[in-house]
C-alpha cells in the first residue's frame, strides 16, 4: 500500500504515519473479504424481499430473544447521555460541541461529513487534539475558539460497511471506509483517552444483520490485542436505522455484549431504509415526509421495541436526532420550532429513552431541560416496557398521509442542495431552517423513485411520473451545480433504485485510483 500519490494534505504527516497506515492495512487484509462477504449477503436479501418476502424476526435466533443476558459493564462517562450533539469531524464543530453542553458529541465521519481526503485527514487530526484537549481554532475574523469544560464526552462515527476509501489502497483495491475511519482513531487515540480517564467509543451506522454486528465484534477484539489494550475496551453504540436490523436487535446487542453500551433510534436513515426494503410493495408507498411523524405506527412500534429491548439487556436506548436549528431572523418561527422539539424531547423522555440526539449546539439546553424533568436519575434502565407488544406487521405498516406538489417540490429541493453541498465539501447543510445530512437526501431521492415506480398520486389527481418530477426539478433547479441536478435526477428517476446515493456521488468527488 502506498499513499504518496494522494495530495498531501494539512493533517498527513501526523495521521498518515507508518505504524498508522501499517495497523490500517492489516485491519483491512484481515477483514475485507469477510465485508465484501456481508456486502453481498445484503444483496441477496433485498433480492429476496423485491421478489415478496417480508422483513420478520428470525427463527434460527429464537433462543438468544427469549434467554436472559445482559450487556457488559458501561463506563462511568457513558452513564448519563441525555443529551447528545452530533456534527461533521471539522475544527470548530469539534470545539463548539465539545463546549456545548452536551453530555456527549458525536464526532461523524459519516453522514454529516462529505469524504474529501482532506475532510478525513483533516479531521483525524482535529480528533487527535480535542482527545489531548490542546485543539483552538481562529477565524477569518479572528475569532478565537477552545476548549474550556465541562466537555462533552467524545464518540466517534465511522463510515458504514458500503463506503470505499479510493484513496487507501491495499493489495490493489479499496480499503474499506470504515476500517480507515475506526482504525486511524482507535490508533493515535486510545492510550491518550484511556489516560484522561475516558476511553474509546464509537457509533456504528447502518448495520442491517446481527453477522454485521459479529464482524465488527471481531474487528474490535483484533484492534485490541494489536495495540495491547484489554478485551472490552472499546465500547460502542449502535444505530438501529435499517428496517432489516430492527428485527435482530436482541441479536445485535448479545454479539456485541462486551463492548455495546446501547442502541440508537437513527429515525431518518430509517425511514429511507423502510422505502428501500419494501421497495417493490406497492402498500407501503408513504406520503409527504412532513407527514411521517414519530406518531406513525412503524415508527412508534420501532422506538418503544428499541427501548424494552435495550432495558431488557441492560443497554440504553437513545431517541433521535432533532434537526431543528435555531431562526434568528423569525421570532414566532424559532418559537414554533423549539416547540416542536420541546413536544419531540418529551414524547422520548416519557416513552423511556434514556437520552436523545439534537443538530445545534442552540437546542442542547431545551432538550436538557425536558430530560431533567422527565428523568431526575442518569438513565432510565430500570423502565422496563414489558407492556410494549411490537409485532412483525407493525414495524411495516404503512402511515397514514397525503401525497402534495408542495412535498415532491421539496423533496427535490432538499435533495439537490444537499448534494450541491456534499459535491462541494460540506456534508451537514442548513436549508430551511433544518440540519440536513446523507439521510435527509435519501429518504428524498428514494420517495421520489417510490412514488413514480408505484404510479403514486398527488391530493390534486396527478400520478407521478418520470416526465412530471423532471419537469418539476427543471423548474426548481434554476441556477444550482448543473453535476448536483444531473446525479439526483438519475437517482430519483431510474429504473432500479440504486442502494445509496453517497456511492456515484463519491465517484464524483474523488477519482478512484
Amino acid at each position: 500500500m502506498a499513499v504518496s500519490h494522494v495530495p498531501v494534505v494539512e493533517g498527513s504527516d501526523r495521521v498518515l504515519t507508518a505504524p498508522a497506515v501499517a495497523f490500517v492495512e492489516d485491519l483491512t487484509r484481515r477483514f475485507r473479504p469477510r465485508i465484501d462477504e456481508l456486502l453481498a449477503r445484503r444483496r441477496a436479501t433485498q433480492a429476496r424481499f423485491n421478489a415478496g418476502a417480508h422483513p420478520d424476526f428470525l427463527a434460527d435466533t429464537a433462543a438468544v430473544r427469549s434467554s436472559d443476558w445482559t450487556v457488559g459493564a458501561i463506563p462511568a462517562d457513558l452513564l448519563d447521555r441525555r443529551v447528545e450533539i452530533t456534527g461533521p469531524v471539522d475544527r470548530k464543530m469539534i470545539i463548539n460541541a465539545l463546549n456545548s453542553g452536551a453530555n456527549v458529541f458525536m464526532a461523524d465521519f459519516e453522514d454529516a461529513t462529505s469524504p474529501t481526503w482532506a475532510n478525513l485527514v483533516g479531521g483525524q487530526a482535529n480528533l487527535m487534539d480535542a482527545v489531548r484537549r490542546t485543539i483552538s481554532y481562529e477565524s477569518e475574523t479572528g475569532k478565537r475558539y477552545s476548549l474550556k469544560g465541562p466537555l462533552a464526552t467524545l464518540m466517534v462515527r465511522p463510515r458504514g460497511f458500503h463506503l470505499p476509501e479510493h484513496h487507501f489502497i491495499v493489495d490493489g483495491r479499496s480499503a474499506p471506509g470504515m476500517l480507515f475511519d475506526f482504525g486511524l482513531y482507535l490508533f493515535h487515540n486510545a492510550r491518550a483517552l484511556q489516560d484522561a480517564g475516558t476511553g474509546p467509543y464509537f457509533y456504528l451506522p447502518k448495520m442491517q444483520s446481527h453477522l454485521e454486528a459479529r464482524l465488527w465484534n471481531e474487528i474490535f477484539l483484533s484492534a485490541q490485542a494489536a495495540l495491547q489494550i484489554p478485551a472490552g475496551t472499546i465500547k460502542v453504540t449502535v444505530l438501529i436505522e435499517t428496517l432489516p436490523a430492527a428485527f435482530e436487535m436482541d441479536e445485535i446487542l448479545f454479539e456485541l455484549r462486551d463492548h455495546i453500551v446501547g442502541l440508537n433510534c437513527g429515525r431518518w436513515d430509517y425511514i429511507f431504509s423502510s422505502i428501500k426494503t419494501q421497495q417493490n410493495d406497492p402498500s407501503f408507498v408513504l406520503p409527504d415526509r412532513g407527514q411521517v411523524t414519530m406518531e406513525a405506527p412503524f415508527l412508534r412500534g420501532y422506538t418503544q421495541l428499541l427501548i424494552k429491548t435495550c432495558h431488557r439487556r441492560g443497554a440504553f436506548a437513545m431517541g433521535g436526532m432533532a434537526a431543528q436549528i435555531p431562526i434568528k431572523d423569525d421570532p414566532d418561527g424559532n418559537a414554533k420550532a423549539m416547540e416542536k422539539v420541546r413536544l419531540d424531547k418529551l414524547r422520548e423522555v416519557r416513552e423511556g429513552h434514556d437520552g436523545t440526539w439534537v443538530a445545534h449546539p442552540g437546542m442542547v439546553a431545551l432538550a436538557k431541560q425536558v430530560f431533567d424533568e422527565g428523568m431526575p436519575g442518569p438513565n432510565q434502565l430500570q423502565r422496563l416496557r414489558e407492556d410494549v407488544v411490537a409485532s412483525a406487521a407493525v414495524l411495516v405498516e404503512r402511515p397514514a398521509g397525503t401525497r402534495t406538489e408542495a412535498g415532491l417540490r421539496l423533496n427535490i429541493r432538499v435533495g439537490i442542495q444537499y448534494l450541491e453541498a456534499w459535491l462541494g465539501g460540506q456534508g451537514a447543510v442548513p436549508i430551511y431552517n433544518l440540519m440536513e445530512d446523507a439521510a435527509t437526501a435519501e429518504i428524498s431521492r428514494t420517495q421520489i423513485w417510490q412514488w413514480i415506480r408505484h404510479g403514486a398520486t398527488l391530493d390534486d389527481g396527478r400520478t407521478v411520473t418520470r416526465a412530471l418530477v423532471q419537469q418539476m426539478i427543471a423548474e426548481e433547479s434554476a441556477g444550482r451545480l448543473a453535476t448536483a441536478r444531473a446525479l439526483f435526477e438519475t437517482m430519483a428517476t431510474s429504473v432500479e433504485l440504486e442502494d445509496f446515493l453517497t456511492l456515484p456521488a463519491y465517484k464524483m468527488l474523488v477519482k478512484p485510483s
